[in-house]
């Protein structure tokens, strides 16, 4: 990555990964060597883990052996338990049309009056005796 990109920005070249969740630590890191030197040659520079990573499993790394091993170790585990496949979707179920419900009559009577034309009404219905 281009230092003056934001972090999630454009990549100009992947060249390996590293999973934590690996289970086996030779196995967390993958990278391609060959990209990793042309890169180093033309002055790009890597941060200091990328750095640690690149001395340990790069060209002439300390442990690249064993990062050989545990991946082959790691594939054929894989292959062994077979491909994950995910579960099916679950089919969408067809909309039912709602029936219409038919309204209930209640006990109680509709306020058309507010609080405010109560005291109204009752002025007229003393006035009016």
């Amino acid at each position: 990555m281009d230092a003056r990109t934001p972090r999630d920005g454009r990549v100009i070249e992947e060249l390996g990964f590293y999973d934590p969740m690996v289970r086996d630590v030779d196995a967390r890191t993958v990278l391609d060597a060959e990209r990793i030197d042309y890169w180093i040659g033309v002055g790009a520079l890597p941060t200091p883990k990328v750095g640690v990573l690149i001395r340990k499993y790069g060209t002439g790394g300390t442990h690249v052996d064993q990062n050989k091993s545990a991946l082959e170790q790691l594939k054929a585990a894989r292959k062994a338990i077979g491909p994950v496949t995910p579960p099916p979707a679950p089919k969408p179920q067809p909309k039912k049309e709602e029936e219409p419900v038919a309204e209930t009559p209640t006990d109680e009577t509709p306020s058309d009056q507010t609080a405010a034309d109560a005291p109204e009404a009752a002025a007229a219905e003393e006035g009016g005796e």
